[in-house]
């Protein structure tokens, strides 16, 4: 067992063995491999790939590099996963909300990686919030509020926990491979009864084809369900961002208005899909229509802006969130109204474009290193299909720095495509994948 072996296997082709897989993942686990040679690997990986016995074998290496979460609960285990996108605040919605109607999710999460944003980045852009819980603490957090949106700790899949820092940082992001590994090695340490998975598809999505897409919704649940978890996937559109909004305060600021309905759109259309499909699974709905049904009416009738109050304040942020949310999110030194320079209609929106945008405004990561701004980002986003007039708003600049904000609105002039004539807008659900 030698990691410049595995490496030079790799880059010519050949799918190391089980064996060889595990002594990896316990490398990384417990820094025998180094970072360049995690780097050389995930690059390896993303260059020619594992196969299917290879990725199965790779994501259950990461998995028992750690330990199992177990749980002594009155309710089925949830969790959801979306494999990234922009404006893609939903975790935020699904975890209260399922919670409400008889689950516990216990949700571990990631940050920002590439140009999508991380749902642990939005949870700490509350003041307080602290997405590091000790597991005994997690298990009394499900007790008292029935859901958490966390970290893995350092005992979960360890290493991912390497990996996924160094995959953000050496442009190793979009492989099948390792976003299934990755994602499932986490998951499945969780010890979930169900789990849905939101892959997502388009210009602000990692998989950019319906056919990518695809792949990779049949590599999670194949893998997910082999190793004994009722897992389902559905494909959802990212060809543009799914809030109206990118950041992270800017974006808890839209799961909110949902909440405390004041806002509804594809956030709660996606929320009650994926949350329908876990409750039937679990038994705590008739059927998926009805578990959709019970979802969305957590979100309109309050309860579930309730159960995220209660969340908000277990791991350590304000009391009373949910009733005061305005006062106590952070705010940009610079907001900046961009204009549309022609009238016409919104028939393309470069999503990647602008989520790389905030990640220079500093709501995210260009290295590993890097503090993420909170309060920096895009607002008020344009649709597609919408008609503009010239000089009206296309989005609204959150910047620290008036230079920053100079950056952002060139990047945004150039990722909305303007036309003279309408387009077709994309469904929002593409494909449900058993």
């Amino acid at each position: 067992m030698d990691a410049r072996a595995i490496i030079a296997a790799l880059r010519r082709g050949e799918t190391p063995s089980e064996d060889q897989l595990r002594w990896f993942a316990q490398g990384l686990a417990d820094n025998t491999v180094s970072d360049a040679q995690a780097g050389a690997f995930a690059m390896a990986v993303c260059l020619r790939g594992l196969g299917r016995e290879g990725r199965r074998a790779l994501t259950l290496a990461m998995r028992d590099s750690g330990e199992f979460l177990n749980w002594d609960l009155d309710g089925p285990v949830l969790d959801k996963h979306s494999t990234g996108g922009v404006g893609d605040c939903v975790s935020l919605l699904l975890a209260p909300a399922l919670a409400e109607c008889g689950a516990y999710v216990p949700m571990i999460s990631g940050r920002g990686l590439g140009h999508t944003g991380g749902t642990l980045d939005k949870m700490e852009a509350i003041p307080g919030v602290t997405t590091q819980v000790p597991q005994d603490r997690l298990v009394q957090i499900m007790r008292e509020a029935g859901c958490a949106i966390v970290s893995a700790t350092a005992q979960i899949a360890p290493a991912d926990r390497r990996l996924y820092a160094i995959r953000d940082v050496t442009s190793t992001v979009e492989s099948l491979d390792l976003i299934t590994a990755s994602i499932l090695s986490k998951k499945l340490a969780a010890s979930p009864d169900g789990l849905v998975l939101d892959v997502k598809v388009g210009s602000g999505a990692f998989m950019k084809s319906i056919d990518e897409a695809r792949a990779l919704a049949i590599s999670l649940s194949e893998t997910a369900n082999a190793a004994g978890c009722k897992t389902s996937a559905v494909i959802t559109d990212m060809n543009q961002p799914l809030a109206p909004a990118l950041g992270n305060a800017l974006e808890v600021a839209e799961i909110m208005k949902v909440l405390t309905g004041s806002a509804a759109g594809p956030l709660a259309e996606i929320t009650a899909v994926l949350g329908g499909i876990l409750l039937a699974d679990a038994g705590l709905a008739a059927d998926e229509q009805d578990g959709a049904s019970r979802i969305a009416a957590s979100l309109s009738g309050g309860q579930a802006a309730d159960r995220f109050g209660r969340m908000i304040a277990a791991v350590g942020g304000p009391l009373g969130f949910a009733d005061n949310w305005q006062r106590f999110l952070p705010e940009a030194t610079v907001i900046r109204e961009v204009t549309a320079k022609q009238s016409g209609y919104v028939t393309a929106i470069d999503g990647e474009a602008l989520g790389l945008a905030v990640v220079r405004l500093g709501g995210g990561r260009m290295v590993e290193s890097d503090r993420v701004n909170p309060s920096v980002g895009l607002a008020g986003v344009a649709r597609l299909g919408q008609k503009v007039e010239k000089g009206a708003p296309l989005a609204i600049i959150h910047a620290t720095r008036e230079d920053d904000a100079n950056v952002a609105e060139a990047s945004l002039h150039a990722a909305i495509t303007i036309s003279p004539e309408a387009k077709p807008v994309p469904d929002l659900i593409h494909e449900r994948i058993s």
